[in-house]
């Protein structure tokens, strides 16, 4: 997964660096998605997923990166961003957002810094909740590894809460 956030890195700063205030859009882009079954319930999902002492316990593909820091207004039209970082020091971006649809415990809608969007779902079953995670594609790395380092994200999402 390193190469993953590598590649991630150097996209996301090199979309934004050449598109500061307009990043092109795929006309019509590439729908990834990922999921998992959490063995929580939705309130317990929720909250480990939109705050940001528990996002800075999650949010990374592999363990030699890390989110020092995050921060988090969860509604329409509120910002987000993680600064995400190899704990080496020797490479971070800060990857946020802003969000578009909030509905508590169901649904969030955001987009990112290049223009691509999100949709996050959240469907209670009994004492499980299923995560669906659907995003945009971006063009600079193959869509397996886009899906396997957000994967590796959401999985580490899972034992994190599942391990609290």
């Amino acid at each position: 997964m390193e190469g993953f956030l590598f590649s991630l890195y150097f996209s996301y700063v090199e979309t934004l660096e050449l598109y500061p205030h307009n990043p092109p859009l795929m006309s019509d882009p590439t729908l990834i998605t990922v999921e998992v079954v959490v063995h929580a319930p939705v309130a317990k999902v929720w909250q480990h997923w939109t705050e940001p002492e528990h996002i800075m316990k999650w949010n990374n593909a592999s363990d030699d990166w890390h989110t020092p820091s995050a921060t988090n207004d969860l509604r329409e039209g509120g910002t987000f961003n993680c600064r995400m970082e190899a704990k080496d020091g020797s490479m971070g971006f800060d990857f946020g957002g802003t969000y578009t649809k909030v509905v508590p415990h169901k649904q969030i809608e955001y987009t990112i810094g290049d223009g691509r969007k999100v949709a996050v779902s959240f469907e209670e079953k009994g004492e499980e909740t299923h995560v669906v995670e659907n995003f945009e594609a971006e063009t600079m790395n193959s869509v397996e590894m886009q899906r396997g380092g957000w994967q590796a994200i959401l999985n580490n999402f899972k034992a994190e809460v599942e391990g609290e």
